[in-house]
């Protein structure tokens, strides 16, 4: 699958690199005045200086959890996503929607957790169990 860009606002530069470079440990690409690039887990983020940002809406309802839409992240393997996890429970890192395993014994089983980043943004971290398949 060829690696995706997505484009989003951020409030801060200094909160943003140490929450994705950080944190979460993506590497920091090319940079501007008002704009920071990251390799979001194999994918091309680009986070843009903002002072406009919307409410949420968690319109988003799943397995009878309401999640923020729109929201972006990344399907990992599980060792990656309990690493990930790992690191914002040792962070103390706020959980909008805390680590769950969904769909428990089926093969669309997925281990899930919400979080907003530093500008509000919310990201979605999960991995499936039953099957390699993403799109299932």
């Amino acid at each position: 699958m060829p690696p995706f860009h997505y484009s989003f606002k951020m409030k801060d530069f200094e909160a943003t690199r140490n929450f994705y470079a950080g944190l979460l440990g993506c590497e920091e690409g090319r940079a501007g005045e008002t704009w920071l690039d990251f390799d979001f887990f194999g994918h091309q983020v680009t986070a843009h200086l903002s002072d406009n940002f919307p409410e949420l809406d968690y319109c988003g309802l799943v397995d009878g959890v309401s999640v923020p839409i729109p929201h972006f992240g990344a399907v990992l393997s599980l060792p990656d996503y309990l690493r990930i996890k790992e690191k914002l429970e040792a962070a103390n890192y706020p959980f909008t929607v805390k680590p769950q395993v969904r769909y428990p014994g089926k093969e669309t089983e997925q281990h899930t957790l919400f979080i907003l980043d530093p500008s509000g943004n919310p990201l979605e971290f999960k991995s499936y169990s039953g099957t390699e398949e993403d799109f299932i």
